[in-house]
């Protein structure tokens, strides 16, 4: 599906508002073991998540994709990437890791955070 940069900055500022309004969740079941160790690897508290998904950019985005999981083809999800300096929980000092966002906005406002963790593979980003 192909996007307009007014779209994405629009998707943005209704994800952004979900965001502020504690309307979103990320993804941390047992599907999702990226996500997870993200977060065994790294200190992110809620304030740096927040932190993070509201400073992504239109910029930052790289492409949308139909969700394959059986029931919910109606939905898109949308994919972007943001380099960002973490503090690792063993080690010293901050080092920076290339995230892995995506995302599905739901008709009631609410924002799934489906993927938030380090990229596998260097995006391609559609604004840059």
């Amino acid at each position: 599906m192909d996007a307009t940069l007014e779209h994405i900055e629009e998707y943005l500022e209704d994800v952004k508002t979900a965001i502020r309004a504690g309307r979103y969740r990320i993804e941390l079941n047992e599907n999702r073991q990226d996500n997870r160790n993200l977060f065994l690897d790294y200190i992110i508290g809620s304030k740096k998540r927040e932190q993070i998904l509201l400073s992504l950019t239109a910029m930052d985005f790289s492409e949308i994709r139909p969700n394959t999981h059986k029931g919910f083809e109606h939905e898109l999800l949308y994919i972007f990437g943001k380099d960002v300096k973490l503090l690792r929980k063993v080690g010293s000092g901050e080092e920076p890791v290339s995230l892995y966002i995506k995302f599905n906005k739901l008709e009631s406002q609410y924002v799934i955070v489906i993927s938030f963790h380090k990229q596998k593979h260097p995006l391609k980003y559609k604004f840059r």
